[in-house]
């Protein structure tokens, strides 16, 4: 994954630079000098067909005497690529994909069971004829990769993840085709802040790296960043509150409350409904009774109807915010010591991808009080319905239409 990635930054620095010819024998001494797979990773990090890779596997072979090194076409010339010349092709390919994902709907992982050559005898008989090659590379571009299995689970797998995961991703549909807004959220692992080792590198001059301590001892540190995310799926917007007290269910709900007031509402004035999505564990827990408390409170605040589902227990790695705004804040800062919350900030603030990828951030120094407990009697005043199917892990929140609830009633 790494090596396609590096590969990809190196292609695409140096494309405007060189010819058809000098293009295609770069791809083919990249992919000679990797050996076995050498065809296929280039392939895949440059968005080249492995047929031309191959055409300039056969002059690099050739002495260059017998090589016209004239024949070069001229700048825009070629076949124009299939995403341009068939625009549905690219979105009908991405239907047919979704919802072969394993166990996720919402494909945060971005893998499918459906091999190449399935998926192009599919996407011909749908009116795009097209080969297993180019499906690979749409693919690729697309952000997926080949997985393979990962020794991550213990114990009996829940009985409802799949079923969940279905109800999950039906609500996200409803939500994103009534262009009401979908959030996935969570908090990011915490990080020390001081003049610690970080994973990575980056580029300095020859012979003069960051010097770091040799040790990261907590009590060596400045302060902590708990960077509390939000990613906006319909608009590909991250937005990281970075607490510096405690990861606190109060503190969670407060993160989303400041990503509203200062980007959801303006980004959505019409919206009357919010959808959340997250994680079964942590400060947003569907057992965290102070998790439900603050978040009523916020939808009667916001006047707004909140519908919130949790992704099945031991699933969090497939939370939408996990692979499309964290990684890349992560590999945004790899290699660059975290020294202040000055820095982190604008390291998360600078974090873009090619598909758009935007990120604010907000440095929040509220403190947050640990262990608070809501008892039974408190619980049943919430403006909260638990949902038919699976209550405990979907649930709306209305605080429209709270004040014509009558609490004697109670809510569920």
């Amino acid at each position: 994954m790494e090596q396609t990635e590096a590969l990809s930054e190196k292609y695409l620095s140096l494309r405007p630079y060189l010819n058809e010819r000098q293009w295609r024998l770069l791809l083919a001494a990249d992919s000679r000098a990797i050996g076995r797979g050498g065809v296929t990773l280039v392939s895949r990090a440059s968005g080249v067909p492995r047929a031309t890779i191959h055409i300039g596997l056969n002059e690099l072979a050739s002495p260059p005497d017998e090589i016209d090194m004239t024949a070069v076409r001229r700048p825009g010339a070629g076949r124009k690529k299939l995403r341009d010349t068939d625009p549905k092709l690219v979105e009908e390919l991405m239907k047919l994909v979704d919802p072969a994902t394993r166990g996720d709907p919402m494909s945060p992982l971005l893998y499918t069971t459906k091999s190449t050559r399935q998926l192009a005898k599919a996407l011909k008989e749908m009116g795009h004829p097209v080969s297993h090659d180019v499906v690979a590379n749409l693919l690729h571009e697309e952000g997926f990769r080949l997985q393979v299995n990962f020794k991550t689970r213990e114990g009996s797998q829940n009985p409802d993840r799949n079923a969940q995961f279905e109800y999950l991703n039906k609500q996200v549909s409803q939500f994103l085709e009534a262009d009401d807004p979908v959030i996935s959220v969570d908090t990011k692992k915490k990080e020390l802040v001081g003049n610690f080792h970080r994973v990575g590198q980056q580029w300095l001059p020859k012979g003069n790296p960051t010097e770091v301590n040799v040790h990261d001892f907590p009590s060596q540190a400045t302060g902590k960043a708990i960077p509390y995310g939000i990613y906006d799926i319909k608009r590909n917007v991250g937005w990281v509150n970075v607490g510096i007290d405690h990861d606190t269910s109060e503190f969670a709900v407060e993160s989303i409350r400041r990503w509203w007031l200062n980007d959801g509402r303006q980004a959505y004035p019409n919206a009357k409904r919010l959808m959340i999505t997250a994680d079964g564990g942590g400060s947003n827990s569907y057992r965290n009774r102070l998790w439900k408390k603050e978040l009523c409170a916020f939808a009667i605040e916001s006047n707004l109807e909140i519908v919130v589902c949790h992704l099945p227990p031991g699933t969090s790695k497939w939370n939408k915010i996990e692979h499309r705004l964290f990684s890349y804040i992560t590999m945004n800062w790899r290699g660059q010591p975290l020294t202040s919350h000055e820095i982190i900030l604008g390291l998360i603030r600078s974090t873009t991808t090619r598909t758009g990828l935007r990120v604010e951030a907000t440095l929040d120094t509220g403190v947050y009080e640990k262990a608070t407990k809501i008892d039974d009697k408190e619980m049943r005043t919430l403006p909260l319905q638990g949902h038919e199917f699976l209550g405990t892990w979907n649930y709306t929140v209305n605080g429209r239409e709270y004040e014509d609830q009558s609490s004697s009633e109670g809510f569920i």
